[in-house]
């Protein structure tokens, strides 16, 4: 069954507190990172404090993510250490082409050789932060069968851009780059994760923005506090309305299954695929919202 990404929170891996603490907030995905927000000097007691976390600590259903630095800056040694942590997946920064990928891979398969991890087992996240990633966004995509998603990094993207962010403006400075990976990702059937809100404070344009980019089709969006997660989560919940009648298609799918009957109807209308898929996924943030437990319908 997909994994339900409404919430990828940044966790700055220096943080030892944090990093105890990080699966306490609701995210549905925690992403430790070893890039941007440790100085150099902490790169090296960064990595360790992850690796001790992941192999000490039950994050129980939360999706593990880190985001490693270059393969050139350190990078490799993060693989290292997170392969052999256990991690659910590595997130490469600034992903610019499907060679990228396939660089990482390599030194990915290369330590679940050496370790004795399932060969596979250890997905990729591609962060695109530029122009050219963007431009590229469907090849990197699909480089790998181990990518399981693809995210904006809008602060490097609109620096390239020669442009800031304009929250007030509704963002139009990231339209083609998000339609472009959310396009990329769906056409190769892995998830698409929009970019962080930087400003803590403002919850009514964190909440516009997120109904804007769940319009779009983004599976969610990264956060850099907690407090965010409430918020993002509840757009992402389904309306009592929404889960009722996802509830009755399905139920109307079941009693076509049992009268041996090939046409599918609901209230007079046909249920063809996409209503079907629609409606399983409305059940699946449902699921993950708390609104229906395992196992109903």
């Amino acid at each position: 069954m997909e994994r339900i990404r409404r919430t990828m929170m940044f966790v700055p891996a220096s943080n030892a507190g944090m990093l105890r603490e990080a699966n306490l907030y609701g995210a549905d995905s925690i992403m430790f990172d070893l890039e941007d927000s440790i100085s150099l000097r902490e790169k090296d007691s960064a990595r360790f404090l992850v690796y001790q976390a992941v192999k000490t600590i039950d994050y129980e259903n939360t999706e593990i993510i880190v985001r490693i630095n270059a393969l050139d800056a350190g990078g490799r040694d993060d693989i290292e250490a997170m392969v052999r942590a256990g991690i659910d997946a590595v997130r490469l920064p600034k992903t610019e082409t499907a060679q990228d990928v396939a660089d990482a891979e390599e030194v990915i398969a290369e330590v679940e050789e050496k370790c004795g991890r399932k060969l596979g087992s250890t997905k990729i996240f591609a962060a695109i932060e530029g122009p050219l990633g963007v431009l590229n966004a469907y090849s990197i995509a699909t480089a790998s069968e181990r990518i399981i998603g693809i995210a904006i990094g809008a602060e490097d993207y609109v620096t390239s851009m020669k442009t800031r962010r304009y929250p007030e403006k509704n963002s139009e400075e990231l339209f083609f780059a998000r339609s472009m990976i959310v396009h990329a990702a769906r056409a190769a059937g892995i998830a698409a994760i929009d970019t962080v809100f930087s400003d803590v404070n403002d919850m009514d344009t964190l909440r516009k923005e997120t109904e804007f980019i769940k319009q779009l089709g983004f599976d969610g969006k990264s956060v850099i506090n907690p407090r965010q997660i409430p918020v993002i989560n509840k757009v992402f919940t389904p309306q009592k309305k929404e889960i009722e009648n996802a509830e009755d298609v399905m139920s109307a799918i079941k009693e076509a299954e049992a009268n041996g009957s090939g046409v599918i109807a609901l209230n007079g209308k046909m249920i063809d695929k996409p209503i079907v898929e629609r409606a399983q996924r409305t059940l699946q943030l449902a699921k993950a919202a708390g609104m229906l437990q395992e196992g109903e319908q």
